[in-house]
Parts: C-alpha cells; sequence; structure tokens
C-alpha cells in the first residue's frame, strides 16, 4: 500500500516520492522432508560421506528440528519415506550421483509428487513414522494395482476398457457391502492372490478400509482406503485371480467382534459359512494345525453379495 509523507501538501508541485513498503514474503510454498525411517535403511544412508549423521537417533532429532523450523515458516510441512534402495535405482536411471544433497533432495520432490507422504502435525517422528510406512504401503498397493488393471486390455464382454469395467464392479461390491452391514465401526480388508510369476506384480496384494455405519444409514469411510481397496479388488475381477474379503464388525470399539467373509473367484463373491470362517481363521495357514480361537470374537456366516460380473455385451 503507498503512503504519501509530508504534512501539508496538497499540489503535486515538491511532493517526496511516496514510500511503498516491502511487500510481504509469499506464504504459498510448502515444503517435503523425506525421512529414513529404519535402522537398517540409515546403515544404508552411511556408505555415502555427505550423509554426514552418526547414529539413527540423532538423525531422527535433527529431522524433527528441520520439521518444526519448516512447519513454522511454511505453515504446511509434509513427510515422505525415503527408501535408500529406491534412491539408489532412481539415481541409477536418471545417471544422478547418489552421493549428493542435490540429488537426495530431487528424490524427496519426487515422493513428494506422487502423493505418498502424511502431513506434520508437530507430533514427534517415532509416532508419525508408523502412519508414514502405512500411507507408503498403501500407496505402493495402489501403484500395483493399477498397474494390473493397466495390462488387462479391454472386458471381453462389453468391450471397454477392462480397468474401467472392473473397478465399476469392485465399488458396487463394495458398496452393497457397507449397506447390508450394520450399524457399528467395521474394518475390511480384501486380499488378492499372487500368480506365481516373478517381480512385484506377481505377489499377492492386500488393502484394508475402516468405516462407520450410522443408525441412519449414513457411511463414514476415508476415501482413500476405499480407492485402494476397490483398486485391489478390481485388479483380482479383471486378471481372474482370486480374491477374498473380510469383514470385522461390532457395535463400537470396545465392544465384541464378529467375522464374516467372502470368497471371489471369475467375478462372483461367495458368502463364506460360519464353518468356513472358523476354519480360516483357527488353522495355521503355515502347519495347517487348529489354532484357538481369539477371545471375544465370533465366527459368523456372511451375507450374499450381488455378482460382481460384467452387465455389458
Amino acid at each position: 500500500m503507498a503512503r504519501t509523507t509530508g504534512r501539508g501538501r496538497r499540489s503535486g508541485a515538491g511532493r517526496r516520492p511516496a514510500r511503498t513498503r516491502p511487500a510481504a514474503p509469499p506464504r504459498e510454498a510448502a515444503s517435503t522432508v523425506a525421512v529414513v525411517a529404519d535402522e537398517a535403511g540409515f546403515a544404508q544412508m552411511r556408505r555415502y560421506p555427505t550423509f554426514r549423521f552418526a547414529d539413527h537417533h540423532s538423525y531422527l532429532r535433527h529431522m524433527e528440528a528441520l520439521l518444526r523450523s519448516l512447519a513454522r515458516r511454511d505453515g504446511y510441512t509434509s513427510v515422505a519415506l525415503f527408501d535408500p534402495a529406491a534412491f539408489a535405482d532412481w539415481c541409477q536411471e536418471q545417471r544422478l550421483d547418489p552421493d549428493s544433497p542435490s540429488a537426495r533432495a530431487r528424490y524427496a520432490g519426487e515422493i513428494a509428487a506422487r502423493g505418498a507422504t502424511v502431513p506434520y502435525d508437530g507430533r514427534p517422528l517415532h509416532r508419525l513414522v508408523p502412519a508414514l510406512l502405512a500411507e507408503h504401503e498403501r500407496w505402493e498397493t495402489w501403484e500395483r494395482g493399477t498397474a494390473l488393471l493397466a495390462a488387462a486390455g479391454d472386458c471381453p464382454r462389453c468391450g471397454a476398457a477392462a480397468a474401467r469395467c472392473a473397478f465399476q464392479r469392485a465399488t458396487s461390491v463394495l458398496t452393497a457391502l457397507l449397506r447390508r452391514a450394520e450399524p457399528g465401526v467395521h474394518h475390511l480388508v480384501c486380499s488378492l492372490g499372487g500368480d506365481g510369476a516373478d517381480g512385484p506384480d506377481g505377489r499377492p496384494l492386500t488393502a484394508s478400509l475402516s468405516a462407520e455405519l450410522g443408525g441412519d444409514g449414513e457411511v463414514r469411510v476415508a476415501e482413500p482406503e476405499a480407492l485402494v481397496l476397490c483398486t485391489v479388488l478390481a485388479a483380482g475381477l479383471a486378471t481372474g485371480r482370486p480374491a477374498g474379503l473380510v469383514l470385522r464388525s461390532a457395535a463400537d470399539a470396545a465392544a465384541p467382534q464378529r467375522v464374516r467373509g467372502w470368497s471371489v473367484h471369475q467375478g462372483r463373491p461367495r458368502a463364506l459359512t460360519e464353518a468356513e470362517v472358523f476354519a480360516a481363521y483357527c488353522t495355521d495357514a503355515r502347519t495347517g494345525e487348529p489354532v484357538p480361537p481369539k477371545p471375544g470374537v465370533s465366527y459368523t456366516a456372511a451375507f450374499t453379495l450381488p455378482s460382481a460380473r460384467c452387465d455389458g455385451g
């Protein structure tokens, strides 16, 4: 804002030029700090001479101080997971020297652009790291599921892109499941079996979401979790891999839990019986030996879900 100086001067003659206050620095900037979360990763980074930290504990203290400083300056700061192995591969692809602070800064920017970050809210890093690891795993699951969908081609029935068709079918299954569930708190897990092929796309995939259902039918669910779960289920529908759904339900967080499950094969969710649910959760998957049921948990027959087959073509 302009401001004039000098008293009693009305005409332009002899008027001293107006002074302007210096503009305040912009506050639209946001910062991202990439953190090496565990001791094993820290040991890998110690091989770079420019990574000048003696131990992981002091490194985390330094990163906490940096986060506080950036949050005070910029207002919004996010935290990303720094993966030393992925960083080394990225540097090789980009033909950059990994023993360089600028390369590490560019890699942090790459992570931020992908969205695998959590906002810094002032919590100590040892409390923030579990949320960061969960977000990183969720992002990796979504990326792998998306790659499977992209490679699925076209739907043989309707001719549309298999990714779009399968995602619509997966969304209809999730919607029907949440509508049929009783009011309370719920935790849903979708597991997609591997196909035996080498590489990350051949491994199993798992996604989960938490939901609250009110007595009025209102459903409260985190959209990022729902997106990843539908992506994993859609990948199963598009590729034909066997998938499964497990729902843990309770009236509230302190109430006894009820477990139900469905197997999904060739687009058909099949409700598991009480005996099948009990057998699945009370059997050691490695040895096949029975294990006792968990206290406060009941295993119940699942309700029927609509077919997830494509209606077109």
